[in-house]
């Protein structure tokens, strides 16, 4: 029997974005030596080897993000306990707007999320950190 799928990735992805702020890479870029400001790469790592990263971001897969964020979790990291502003990207902007959505139900704030993703950074010609 064929699953009922009864939600959209769009959907959710539309419903995240009501809730999750963007911001430009125009406007990220000016943050990009800010240290009020986190940038984190929720992409997997073969995407980070592949296209690099944009400077400076911390690299968190999307399938751990909740894990490192809850303090109360045996793989918390540090870097969510910060009073900073966390931008979130991932290639296309649908997997860091649902990122930012759980982040902020789990009390992460402020979060933003990069407009367009690394891909649009990529055509804006931004700096770009190679991952080995």
């Amino acid at each position: 029997m064929a699953q009922n799928i009864t939600q959209s990735v769009k959907k959710l992805v539309d419903e995240a974005n009501k809730i999750v702020a963007t911001i430009s890479v125009e406007e990220a870029k000016k943050k990009l030596k800010d240290n009020n400001y986190i940038f984190v790469d929720i992409r997997d790592f073969r995407e980070l080897k592949r296209e690099g990263k944009i400077p400076g971001a911390f690299s968190c897969p999307r399938g751990m993000l909740e894990f490192w964020i809850d303090p109360d979790s045996p793989y918390h990291k540090e870097i969510f306990n910060q009073n900073k502003t966390y931008i979130f990207y991932c290639a296309s902007a649908w997997r860091s707007a649902l990122a930012g959505k759980i982040s902020i139900e789990m009390g992460l704030n402020p979060v933003l999320h990069l407009e367009g993703g690394f891909t649009a950074w990529k055509k804006f010609n931004a700096e770009i950190e190679v991952v080995e």
